[in-house]
């Protein structure tokens, strides 16, 4: 006979595994306890993190607060005072209702607990070390509960070494603050980063909220919808076509308070946009669903974010209507003639792209976006010359034999180098707009325009940062650009390398920052505040990346301000761009790792026209 195999785990074990699930992040104690005030009916809630949440996280709420029997329970195992019978599953009004949160914490920390019910003359204290409770005794404390997690995962040490970056985890911990605290507009939100307040919410409505969370920009931006019908009630803003960025940012589904992410949803917000807004831009949304719990199920995955709909379609066609109605009462409608009068079509937002630098530091003319409306007589003109250029000089200066047709020698550019082009030769020309062709002795290159001045923008922009005095290009008129306390922060740390690169830009107090200058690299642009915004918004998206702050800068402003595929070059712009690719120290590959040109061989074509 052998022992049997199968045991019961211990409860410690039990509850890390539960853990994993539960609690992946500093913020993701964040989200539980910070969900579990509101749940208490606090309407004062004060989160203080230090060390973006490894050393402490701590919630101090003004709520019911709990008896001492209440709170020794609540860091078992499911257990829970949200849920009596199955039933009860579906006609949730609580953010939680698992009875995990708790009990996955005091696993993998050290946390104490004080709590007082409002009629208890003493409240209680406890202390609890990886799931064993260390201390209980009364204590004199404030009405409703304060719970501080100390050294989260100082016993799973696997755990706590996956854990980024303190600028990452503390991104993460106001992501999940503000949108606990978008929700819930009426309830006061403080939050102190390394004994400094970084964050003050005070009760209002929700447009008061949304322009103290994101800047005062957006209170003349937000466009309100609001729809109730027998299935559902909707409401909230959307943001008018000004508000739209080119990366994913600003985007809010709640349901029933609840928040939730859904990119069946969010097709339907940018679908109900239409026209108005141009491919690659992301509209700007708070958006409420309050729904019978009946018909949807939130116990789809651990963190709540997910949620099942009855009838997902109708939903669909409810929110794309509502948001519609909202923004034609907002008199925000598409034109009838798109190609030229609407003012929201891509031509009329998109951003101009940056000038080509000579080697002097001077802007060149640039010319217009491809997409400019034509006539069709100066787009004849065009192709023109275009079918121009492609031929232009193709026979110059080669000797032809008579009989075969075969070049004998070429008498034009007999010393160049293999790869590097003649630019004061034959004229470069563009194909489609993307692409440069430039020839060279044997052949001829094939530059990527994009990839080229997002390698020449690197370089220079890391030039500055080491020991290059950058020059800036001062703007006639500052400008002022206000940022979400989240974003605020972030801006704040970079504002040294920023201004290394050649920005002029400093803190005015209160999430602004004003704009006095540009790199001269980038003079011509005419976007300075898109452009900080989206370069905020890529850095935190690439912030994970494995490369050395400085760089990771250099190369997510580079990638920002480049000159983008689709725009029209003229010979000057060109000549210039291929110059300064081949004098930059790694000319072949883009800071991203695409090929800046391809070389076609001669030799190589006319084997084509063997085969």
């Amino acid at each position: 006979m052998t022992d049997n195999l199968v045991h019961l785990l211990p409860d410690a074990i039990a509850n890390q595994i539960a853990a994993g699930e539960v609690i992946q992040r500093p913020a993701s104690v964040v989200k539980e306890l910070v969900e579990n005030a509101v749940d208490a009916g606090a309407s004062e809630i004060n989160l203080i993190v230090k060390d973006a949440g490894k050393t402490l996280i701590q919630v101090i709420d003004n709520g019911c607060g709990m008896s001492e029997t209440d709170a020794r329970m609540s860091l078992e195992r499911h257990a829970t005072s949200k849920l009596r019978t199955a039933e009860d599953l579906f006609s949730l009004h609580t953010m939680g209702f698992r009875g995990e949160a708790l009990a996955s914490i005091v696993a993998i920390a050290q946390v104490e607990m004080k709590t007082r019910r409002a009629p208890d003359e003493l409240g209680t204290k406890l202390v609890v070390e990886a799931s064993e409770v260390i201390a209980q005794e009364p204590v004199a404390t404030p009405a409703g509960t304060s719970i501080a997690v100390r050294n989260l995962f100082f016993n799973v040490p696997a755990r706590r070494n996956f854990l980024k970056s303190d600028s990452v985890e503390l991104r993460h911990v106001r992501d999940e603050y503000i949108r606990i605290a978008l929700a819930h507009p009426s309830v006061r939100f403080d939050l102190h980063v390394n004994d400094r307040l970084d964050l003050s919410l005070t009760p209002g409505n929700l447009r008061q909220r949304v322009t103290a969370v994101f800047g005062k920009k957006y209170r003349d931006l937000l466009v309100p919808i609001e729809e109730a019908t027998d299935v559902l009630r909707i409401g909230g803003f959307v943001g008018k076509p000004e508000a739209a960025r080119k990366t994913k940012v600003g985007q809010f589904f709640f349901i029933n308070d609840r928040f939730i992410k859904s990119s069946y949803l969010h097709h339907a917000v940018t679908t109900a946009y239409d026209d108005l807004l141009s491919k690659d831009a992301y509209p700007f949304y708070v958006i409420f669903l309050d729904i019978d719990p009946a018909r949807i199920d939130v116990n789809v995955h651990p963190t709540k974010q997910e949620i099942k709909f009855e009838d997902e379609r109708l939903i669909y066609n409810y929110l794309k209507a509502t948001i519609r109605h909202g923004l034609g009462r907002a008199s925000i409608m598409p034109t009838i003639d798109f190609e030229s009068d609407n003012p929201f079509s891509p031509s009329r937002t998109r951003m101009p792209p940056p000038r080509v630098m000579s080697e002097t530091g001077e802007a060149l003319p640039s010319k217009m976006n491809s997409d400019t409306p034509r006539t069709e007589s100066r787009r004849h003109e065009s192709n023109l010359r275009n079918w121009q250029m492609l031929y232009d000089g193709l026979g110059e200066g080669e000797e032809v034999d008579t009989d075969t047709g075969e070049i004998l020698q070429s008498r034009m550019g007999q010393d160049e180098p293999q790869d590097a082009p003649p630019t004061q030769g034959r004229a470069p020309y563009q194909l489609h707009h993307r692409y440069i062709v430039s020839a060279i002795k044997n052949g001829w290159l094939l530059i990527d325009q994009q990839a080229a001045h997002e390698r020449i923008l690197y370089e220079n922009f890391v030039a500055n940062l080491r020991d290059k005095p950058a020059v800036t290009q001062q703007s006639l008129f500052p400008q002022t650009i206000d940022l979400a306390h989240s974003d605020a922060g972030l801006m704040t740390a970079l504002l040294p390398d920023l201004n290394k690169m050649g920005f002029d830009l400093q803190a005015f107090g209160g999430g602004s920052f004003i704009v006095r200058g540009i790199p001269a690299e980038l003079a011509g642009y005419t976007g300075e505040l898109e452009l900080l915004e989206q370069l905020l918004q890529q850095y935190k998206q690439n912030v994970d990346l494995q490369s050395e702050g400085h760089e990771r800068l250099a190369r997510l402003l580079a990638r920002t301000a480049a000159i983008k595929r689709g725009t029209a070059m003229d010979e000057a712009e060109m000549r210039s761009l291929i110059d300064r690719l081949f004098a930059c120290d790694q000319p072949r590959i883009s800071p991203n790792g695409r090929k800046c040109y391809v070389k076609y061989e001669l030799e190589d074509v006319e084997r084509l026209f063997l085969s």
